[in-house]
């Protein structure tokens, strides 16, 4: 099934675009690639970025958008990747990068086209464990820049992922949840145990 990419704010998209053209931004930017590539380097698949900022020991959890990312393609392969933020003025460029994130993004956007349900692709970040997942999620008609994680939804962990949990294996939203849940509660000093 096709996934459903969700539009971009047309001031993130434009900021990107600017900064593509911007010799200084692209030659000052640490990504090697997008500065060697040859041809014109266009921004694709435009994602939502959300933070999982908190996971309680009951498992709810609260998300929040920090941008939109862009995956930066030269010829026939991404390159690189761009984000922007929001700011008091609204979306503005935030900088180039590239990384295994590009690549393991790739992999799991085409994995995600294989499936027989169709999804809104998004990125959910979780700060606390360096880990990032490609969101699935149910709702097509969503706002991209809004919501939190269905216990329906898929969430597929990007490689690098943490130790013990699988990248490119997709999980529903509930089955993994309570492990991230353990995994970000602080274990108990000793002298602390009742």
């Amino acid at each position: 099934m096709p996934l459903h990419v969700p539009p971009a704010p047309a001031p993130a998209l434009r900021s990107v675009l600017t900064a593509l053209g911007s010799p200084t931004a692209v030659r000052e930017a640490r990504t090697p690639s997008l500065r060697t590539a040859q041809g014109p380097a266009t921004p694709e698949l435009p994602l939502p970025v959300h933070v999982l900022d908190e996971i309680t020991a009951a498992g709810a959890s609260a998300t929040r958008l920090t941008g939109w990312r862009f995956l930066i393609r030269c010829q026939d392969r991404a390159v690189a990747a761009a984000e922007t933020r929001l700011t008091p003025d609204g979306w503005a460029f935030s900088h180039f990068f590239e990384g295994p994130y590009i690549a393991s993004t790739e992999r799991a956007l085409r994995q995600a086209e294989t499936m027989q349900q169709p999804y809104q692709p998004r990125l959910l970040s979780v700060p606390g464990l360096y880990m990032l997942t490609l969101w699935l999620h149910g709702d097509l008609t969503a706002d991209g820049a809004g919501g939190h994680p269905a216990a329906t939804d898929l969430l597929v962990p990007l490689a690098p992922a943490p130790p013990g949990i699988a990248a490119h294996r997709p999980h529903r939203v509930a089955e993994l949840l309570p492990v991230l849940t353990h995994r970000a509660t602080p274990a108990p000093l000793l002298g602390q145990l009742a």
